[in-house]
């Protein structure tokens, strides 16, 4: 079973350098009143939902290992907007880290998100849009911080006690720039997931309501993004 798009590219890279630069996102000043209604109407069906601070990348290379570019500081509607509305800018790219996680069985862990959040019943890798309290002290984009942060709040999980390997496998798919951090825990994938579950049932306002495991291409989803797809897909077939 294959559900990967045939554009996507995947690239195993050393490590992101992005910096932060102001810039002016005319799709966000243009459309303005547009996408403040469509925020409400979001907020009205997904309580969780507020109206944050986010940086997207507006230019970036690759080469000689690494993925260089610069991103900016926009409104999270905005960002809502550019994704329900088929990416009606294609400047602009949203650039993420994300936990694959694995258990020491090899099986991976996918959270389906919560009924209250934007992505509402899809299956994702722990992972969330960088936001400014993700720049370090020179103003550039710690991706791995990030992660940290994003693994920790939507898992209960410190990235110290896992096995971190070096680099990034990242998946492009259009304007989605995935940064995927493999990481492997010393525990099986269902003891892994008991956990991950203990921690959710204690959180009032969980990210994740469930956690899948995976294990081989029957075990994909439609309702997977497809960087997850496509990076299992690559994983399983080496």
């Amino acid at each position: 079973m294959s559900l990967a798009l045939p554009n996507v590219q995947i690239i195993e890279l050393d490590r992101a350098e992005i910096t932060v630069e102001p810039w002016s996102w005319k799709f966000a000043i243009e459309r303005h009143d547009e996408i403040v209604r469509h925020f409400v109407r979001l907020q009205r069906e997904r309580a969780g939902v507020w109206n944050g601070r986010v940086l997207l990348l507006n230019r970036y290379a690759i080469g000689g290992g690494a993925l260089r570019g610069a991103c900016f500081e926009t409104d999270y509607a905005s960002l809502c907007a550019w994704r329900d509305w088929n990416i009606p800018d294609a400047t602009v790219y949203n650039v993420f880290a994300a936990a694959a996680l694995r258990g020491a069985d090899g099986g991976y862990l996918i959270g389906e998100m919560a009924p209250d959040t934007a992505a509402a019943g899809l299956l994702y890798f722990p992972c969330g849009t960088p936001e400014p309290d993700d720049l370090d002290g020179d103003g550039s984009l710690d991706l791995a911080d990030n992660l940290q942060r994003e693994l920790r709040e939507e898992t209960g999980l410190d990235i110290e006690e896992l096995e971190a390997a070096p680099g990034w496998s990242v998946v492009i798919d259009r304007c989605y720039i995935a940064l995927l951090k493999r990481l492997t825990a010393r525990h099986s994938a269902e003891e892994l997931r008991s956990r991950i579950m203990r921690y959710l049932g204690s959180e009032q306002k969980p990210e994740f309501v469930d956690i899948r495991i995976v294990r081989e291409p029957r075990d994909l989803d439609e309702r997977m993004p497809n960087f997850v797809v496509a990076f299992l897909e690559q994983v399983w077939r080496l």
